[in-house]
């Protein structure tokens, strides 16, 4: 975008948050605080803070929750963090970047960096749910995150995207603990099975179970059309962690 219509959309912009209500114009301020910038559209932020359990009571549309922009956002995500794993890490094999990419985009990683961010501090959820620890769920707040980043890569780019998650990424993790970290059994898993020929895990998920804030997920990984594994967990990234661990076993394989 050139310098003019960069200025026309930021006032514009500086237009819609005028029109905002105090409080979501307060929320609207938090964000550009937390990503450190200004922000286009004001709507697509709300969605992405808005849990599913706010949609009924307030007459939204289905798609109004923050569930298609954490879509969006991990498939922004994977890729940031690959690059960022590529550039610190020009050396190595693509064994060692996939483990590095899973662990910083898991779901306990991305809860930590919305703590940190306060996130919870500015979701909105349902008044009936509002007591039930929905901010408290690393499933909802890993999510979470990931609708932010999603809508921020909708409303800005990927360049302002890319340095959000820059930014908060190399401020809060550790890539030197990481680094030492084995129990990635998803990447283990992934390179049994190529170097045997088995080809590509794929995983399903069997069962989900509890409300919407606290679901447990059973997944099953197959290699080829066999099930050989399956694992529960509190995010659907945890209960892949546990098939591809149960499915480790299952081949007579040591885990970490």
């Amino acid at each position: 975008m050139n310098s003019k219509g960069g200025l026309i959309a930021r006032y514009r912009a500086s237009q819609l948050k005028k029109d905002l209500p105090p409080r979501a114009k307060k929320v609207i301020s938090r964000i550009e605080e937390i990503i450190g910038t200004w922000i286009g559209n004001p709507n697509m932020y709300a969605m992405a803070l808005r849990h599913r359990s706010k949609l009924v009571e307030s007459e939204f549309q289905d798609h109004e929750s923050y569930e298609q922009l954490e879509f969006l956002g991990d498939a922004v995500l994977d890729l940031i963090v690959a690059e960022l794993i590529y550039n610190r890490y020009p050396k190595q094999d693509e064994g060692f970047m996939t483990q590095m990419r899973s662990r910083i985009v898991r779901a306990e990683t991305l809860a930590m960096l919305a703590d940190k961010l306060k996130l919870a501090e500015i979701i909105e959820i349902g008044d009936r749910v509002r007591d039930q620890g929905i901010e408290n769920s690393v499933n909802v707040m890993s999510d979470i995150f990931e609708a932010l980043i999603g809508a921020v890569y909708r409303d800005r780019g990927f360049p302002v995207v890319f340095a959000f998650v820059e930014r908060v990424i190399l401020s809060e993790i550790d890539f030197s603990n990481i680094e030492q970290e084995r129990d990635n059994f998803k990447s283990l898993l992934l390179e049994f099975a190529q170097s045997h020929k088995l080809g590509t895990p794929t995983y399903r998920t069997s069962e989900v179970e509890g409300p919407d804030h606290d679901r447990v997920y059973t997944i099953q990984v197959l290699i080829g059309t066999e099930v050989r594994g399956m694992g529960t967990g509190k995010s659907k990234k945890k209960a892949e962690q546990k098939a591809a661990e149960d499915a480790l076993a299952s081949y007579g394989l040591p885990t970490p």
